[in-house]
This record gives structure tokens, C-alpha cells and sequence, in this order.
């Protein structure tokens, strides 16, 4: 794990495109219409083509969504495999035990469309990418949410080679009331047939993930979801194009510190959260009591744009708020954990910034953004693992500050 987090954090460029083409899922019928309880949740999250509610690196998506209906569903218990172009679902198999109450969502990896282009990057992206995918299915009214379960101790269908060989990582409760117990321990059953000879880019990848999925316990920990958004809001979440960004103005303190709660408060127990500003006085800041405190001052925004994998006008931008944290010598658990609450945290943080009129945009590259480090700390124990580029309209933008290094303070 130290070397592929050390590889992915590289200035090393991926290579070219690989000539990957998703295969067309078995589909022996039309599948079912999503009961009317479900419908909105599934509508305003994950469904659609390359456009979703919910961002991915590259309009990618490489993230699965498996329905688990049990009793008071709307549906007859068994897996569903969630198809979000076509908003229907398909039977992928019994239940293998009791059935549980409602109807969950099971996100799983299947990365190979973002390692075709991304290559070595790609599994911090898929991470992060599912993060965004439940934090879109929380705002859109699900109502609790597992992002460390075990693959083994999920309910599987009972039929092997029956759906998407995908790498389970997080568990969302669509229902009100619905709890799933631990079903016995035993071996994985194959839900699909992996492609064969798969490109050593793709089996490593599966590899990495299929190691992080395995450091979850049990089902994990369950949060009661607290952030539904607006219909409105949701439906005006879009990636903000990157020349409004490149100009975008500094927005007000109160509007920072509104973006940075709505990522803080959204994922408790993930990495820590700071921001980077421009205008006439650029500086990293966090939050304090009663404000924001500047932690460093300078050309924070340069050293940014140079970290974020060739995306220069980030120096332009008004401001950019960074998830920050799994150290180089991190467990799996805890690389797990920093990126899925980082996308967590980010998809919250631009719903926070569309609600308030900002154009955002998330950032999921970073190479050799060791923070802490550039600051005068130690080594390899903050490093950026996630950013959303956000600003005002780009009206009477200020000027920039001189060019220099960013400079340790203390000021308030």
C-alpha cells in the first residue's frame, strides 16, 4: 500500500488511454421500474449518463450501485442491479438468508473506465468518486449510511455470475427504518465473471481496492444522515467550468466558513479541513472559534496549481478548500477511510457552495502535495488528499499578489 499511495501521490504521468470499452451487462429483460419510495432517491443521486448528481473524476463513474430489498421494499426480496441511464432495475439473485427490512444501496468499485485513463491514479480517484455517490444518495433523502463495511459479511445473491465484479466499499440505508445484520461468516461468492487477462494497470488497481474493502469489521459504523438538500439545489449541481473558475473572485469570510462546515461537519472522524484563498491576501486558513485563522500567508494558490496534476488555473481561482490528512505509513483502514470522507465531505461542500450562489468544482489529482511539510512541519503526515475549487462570480475580480513562497503565521 506504501508504494502504490506513494506511486499515485507522483509527478508521474499516467500513460496513454487504454483501449478499455465497459462490456455490456446480461440484461434477460427490460428490468423493473424503481418502486415510488426509491424513486427520488436514486433519480437525484446516481442516475444519468456522463451528467449525474453525483461528480466523478472525468465523468468516469466508476462506481456500482447493487439494491438490497428486503421486507417493505416496494420490491420482492432479493439484488438489483441499478441501472442510472435507463433508472430501472434488474434482478441479480435471491437473498442467501433472512431478509432484511427496506431497501439499501451497495456501492462497488468496478474501476476499470477510470484506470483506462487515469492508470496509476485511479484508485484514489474510484475512493473518492465513491465518497461523492453516497453523500449525493444522503442529500437526496437516504437516510443513513456504512462507509467501512467488510465485503464478507454483506448479503450476497444467491447466484454467482449474475452482476458486475464489483469491490464493495460503502452501504447506504434508503429507507427510514431498516438495519442489516452480519450474515454468517463464509467463503466470497463471484458475482461476476472479471474480465480476462485484465491490463496490469486494472490488476492492481483491483487489488489495491479489493485490500482496503477487506480492512472494513463487520458492517461497520452507521451514521444517521443530516444533510439533505433541496431538490432545486440539487438538480443546479454542476461542476462549474474550469475558465469561470480560473477567474473567480475571493468570496466573503462568512461564505468560507459556510463551505468549510458543510465538509467538516459532514464527515466526523475523517480528515481535517483547511483553505487556501487568493485575491490581495492569499493565505491558508482554518476554522477557529468565532472565524477563520490564517495559518499561512503567500502564494498559496501557485503552489496549489503546481500540486494539482497540470491544473494551472487553479492560481486564478477565488478559493479552494482541501481535505488533508492519510499520512505515508497510513494502515489500510485509515487510507480507506481519509478518501471515502474526503469525497463524502467535498460532494457535501459543493451542494454548501451551489446553495450560495458559488460556482465549484472538485479537484481529485494531487502530486507530491505534501502539506505539511511545505509549512515546516514534518514529512509525510498531511498530505492533500482532496480539494473543491470554488469562488464568487467573476466580476471585479482584485488583483493577485506577488509571486514568492507561502510563509508560516500565527496571525489571527
Amino acid at each position: 500500500m506504501a508504494a502504490a499511495l506513494a506511486a499515485a501521490r507522483s509527478a508521474r504521468r499516467p500513460g496513454p488511454d487504454l483501449p478499455y470499452r465497459a462490456p455490456a451487462p446480461a440484461r434477460p429483460d427490460d428490468g423493473l421500474p424503481v418502486p415510488d419510495a426509491l424513486d427520488p432517491v436514486l433519480r437525484h443521486s446516481v442516475a444519468g449518463g456522463r451528467l449525474r448528481p453525483a461528480a466523478s473524476a472525468g465523468a468516469l463513474h466508476p462506481v456500482s450501485v447493487r439494491l438490497l430489498a428486503g421486507t417493505g421494499a416496494g420490491l420482492p426480496a432479493g439484488h438489483y442491479a441499478y441501472d442510472p441511464a435507463a433508472h430501472r432495475l434488474h434482478p441479480v439473485g435471491p437473498l442467501t438468508g433472512p431478509a432484511p427490512y427496506g431497501a439499501f444501496a451497495i456501492l462497488g468499485a468496478v474501476p476499470e473506465r477510470t484506470v483506462s485513463h487515469y492508470r496509476h491514479r485511479a484508485w484514489p480517484l474510484t475512493l473518492l468518486d465513491t465518497g461523492h455517490a453516497v453523500a449525493a444518495l444522503v442529500a437526496a433523502g437516504a437516510p443513513g449510511y456504512c462507509l467501512d463495511p467488510a465485503p464478507r459479511s454483506l448479503p450476497r445473491p444467491g447466484r454467482p455470475g449474475t452482476g458486475p465484479d464489483e469491490i464493495p466499499l460503502a452501504v447506504v440505508r434508503l429507507t427510514p427504518h431498516g438495519e442489516l445484520e452480519d450474515p454468517p461468516e463464509g467463503p466470497p461468492t463471484a458475482t461476476g465473471a472479471p474480465s480476462p487477462a485484465p491490463h496490469p494497470d486494472i490488476a492492481d488497481a483491483r487489488r489495491i481496492l479489493r485490500l482496503l474493502a477487506s480492512s472494513g469489521r463487520g458492517t461497520g459504523t452507521w451514521y444517521t444522515a443530516r444533510r439533505r438538500a433541496a431538490r432545486p439545489v440539487i438538480e443546479a449541481r454542476r461542476s462549474a467550468p474550469v475558465d469561470v473558475l480560473a477567474t473567480a473572485g475571493r468570496p466573503p469570510d462568512r461564505l468560507l466558513r459556510r463551505v468549510l462546515t458543510a465538509a467538516r461537519s459532514a464527515a466526523p472522524g475523517g480528515p481535517d479541513w483547511w483553505l487556501a484563498v487568493g485575491g490581495t491576501r492569499p493565505a491558508l486558513l482554518t476554522d477557529a472559534p468565532g472565524g477563520l485563522r490564517t495559518e499561512a500567508t503567500g502564494p498559496v494558490l501557485d503552489t496549489l496549481a503546481r500540486w494539482a496534476a497540470g491544473q494551472g488555473w487553479l492560481a486564478g481561482t477565488g478559493a479552494v478548500l482541501l481535505a488533508v490528512g492519510c499520512p505515508t505509513a497510513a494502515a489500510p483502514a485509515r487510507i480507506r477511510a481519509d478518501h471515502l470522507r474526503a469525497g463524502y465531505g467535498v460532494g457535501h461542500a459543493q451542494l454548501a457552495a451551489t446553495a450560495l450562489g458559488l460556482p465549484a468544482r472538485p479537484v481529485g489529482a494531487w502530486q507530491r502535495a505534501d502539506l505539511g511539510a511545505a509549512l515546516g512541519g514534518p514529512a509525510g503526515r498531511r498530505w492533500i488528499v482532496h480539494g473543491l475549487a470554488f469562488g464568487t462570480a467573476p466580476r471585479n475580480r482584485p488583483a493577485r499578489a506577488r509571486s514568492g513562497r507561502p510563509r508560516r503565521t500565527t496571525t489571527a
